[in-house]
C-alpha cells in the first residue's frame, strides 16, 4: 500500500512540526500550480488561515517560457518566494520524503474570466468561467506548459483536471446544490463552446437541433439521442489534452480519474484509451460508500490510489479505508496534511494503518 499526503507550500514552510506529521507517508503531493482556494492552516504556528485569491503557479513564471501567449499564470502574492514549491520540497526530502508536484490543469478562475472565449458554456449559453474547455487548442497548449513548469524537478507528477469540468463547482457562496436532477446536471455539463461545435458537425450532428434538444432534456431530465457523440466529442479533447500533457513529463504521472466516463470536474472520466499512458490513477473515494468507486477503477487495469479526506466526520473512516483495500486500491492518498488539526492525526494514523493492514492481508 503506497501512501501519499496532500498539502500546499505554505504548510510546510514555515512550521518546523510539519515533518513530524508526515510520518507514516513515503511521498507528499505538494501543490505546484493550483487553483484559488481558502485554505485552513489549523497547526501552523504563524497563521490559520491562507487566502490564495487566483490561479497561481507556485514556481517561477519565466518570461522567456509564456512570452507572447495570451494564457499564462500568475506568481502567488501571498507567497514570499517565487519558488515556494522548491523551498518546500528541499524540507521535505531532507526527511527522506518523495515529492510529487500536484497540478491542476483546466480549473482557473481567474482566465476564465478573462477569456471567456476558452471556457466552458452550457447549453442556455451561461459561461463557467472556472472551467477551461480542453476542446480548445489554445488551453491544450497552455495545460501542456504548465504542466512542464510545475513538474521541473518533481520526483513525479499528480495531475488534477486533466480534462473537462461541468456544472458542479464548490466555490465561494455556492447557491445551486439539489437544483437539478441528475440527468440535467449531465446535460449542463456539456460544454457548448464553438470548439466543442465544431466536433458535434464533424460527428454529423447539427450544432442548433443539439442545442435546442439539450435544453429540453435539461426542463425534462429526458435522455437525448446524440449522448454517444456528445461523450465522444468530449473524450476526444480530453485525449489530445492527456497525450500533449504527457509529452512534456519526463517523471512518472499519477492520473485523477473516475471510471465514470460522463465524469467532469477535478477527477474526470476515464476515456477508453487513458490509463496506460500513466502510471497510476487517484479516484476519489469519499464519501465512506465510495469503495464500489475503486473497484470500478481497478478494472481498468492500472494500479489505483484511493483518494481519501480526512476531513469530514470520522464516523465509519477506518472501515472505509480498509473497505477501499479490501477494493483493489494499492495505494492512498490522504486529504489533507496542512488542513487537518492536530486532533485529527490519531484518525489519519487509524486509517493508514487500517488500509495497510487490509491490504498485506491480500484482501486488495
Amino acid at each position: 500500500m503506497r501512501l501519499t499526503g496532500h498539502a500546499y507550500p505554505w504548510d510546510v514552510l514555515g512550521d518546523p512540526g510539519f515533518v513530524a506529521r508526515t510520518e507514516a507517508f513515503e511521498t507528499v503531493a505538494l501543490a505546484s500550480a493550483y487553483h484559488s482556494v481558502r485554505a485552513a492552516t489549523p497547526s501552523h504556528p504563524k497563521h490559520q488561515l491562507v487566502n490564495a485569491s487566483y490561479a497561481a503557479l507556485y514556481r517561477p513564471v519565466r518570461p522567456t517560457a509564456w512570452q507572447g501567449r495570451r494564457l499564462r499564470p500568475l506568481v502567488p502574492t501571498w507567497m514570499s518566494t517565487s519558488d515556494s514549491w522548491s523551498a518546500a520540497a528541499d524540507r521535505l526530502r531532507a526527511a527522506g520524503l518523495r515529492v510529487s508536484a500536484w497540478v491542476v490543469l483546466t480549473h482557473n478562475t481567474r482566465l476564465g474570466t478573462e477569456f471567456p472565449d476558452v471556457a466552458v458554456v452550457n447549453c442556455f449559453g451561461d459561461r463557467y468561467p472556472y472551467a477551461l474547455c480542453p476542446s480548445h487548442e489554445e488551453v491544450r497548449a497552455y495545460a501542456a506548459l504548465l504542466a512542464a513548469e510545475a513538474a521541473a524537478g518533481a520526483d513525479e507528477v499528480s495531475l488534477e483536471a486533466c480534462g473537462q469540468l461541468g456544472l458542479t463547482h464548490g466555490s465561494h457562496h455556492e447557491k445551486t446544490d439539489n437544483a437539478w436532477t441528475t440527468t440535467a446536471q449531465r446535460w449542463l455539463s456539456v460544454c457548448c463552446c464553438s470548439a466543442c461545435q465544431q466536433g458535434w458537425s464533424a460527428r454529423g450532428l447539427d450544432p442548433v437541433w443539439v442545442l435546442s434538444t439539450l435544453r429540453e432534456a435539461v426542463r425534462s431530465s429526458a435522455e437525448v439521442p446524440f449522448a454517444d457523440e456528445l461523450l465522444a466529442t468530449r473524450h476526444e479533447a480530453t485525449d489530445l489534452l492527456r497525450a500533449e500533457v504527457l509529452s512534456g513529463l519526463d517523471v512518472p504521472v499519477i492520473l485523477h480519474a473516475h471510471p465514470d466516463p460522463w465524469a467532469t470536474g477535478a477527477s474526470p472520466g476515464l476515456t477508453p484509451s487513458a490509463g496506460p499512458d500513466v502510471s497510476g490513477l487517484v479516484v476519489p473515494a469519499w464519501p465512506t460508500d465510495s469503495a464500489p468507486v475503486v473497484a470500478s477503477a481497478v478494472a481498468s487495469g492500472r494500479p489505483v490510489h484511493a483518494y481519501v479526506t480526512v476531513l469530514q466526520s470520522e464516523d465509519g473512516l477506518v472501515d472505509h479505508a480498509r473497505a477501499v483495500a479490501k477494493a483493489g486500491a494499492t495505494g492512498l492518498a490522504i486529504y489533507h496534511l496542512g488542513m487537518a488539526p492536530a486532533w485529527r492525526l490519531p484518525t489519519i494514523t487509524a486509517v493508514v494503518k487500517a488500509a495497510c493492514s487490509a491490504s498485506s492481508t491480500g484482501s486488495g
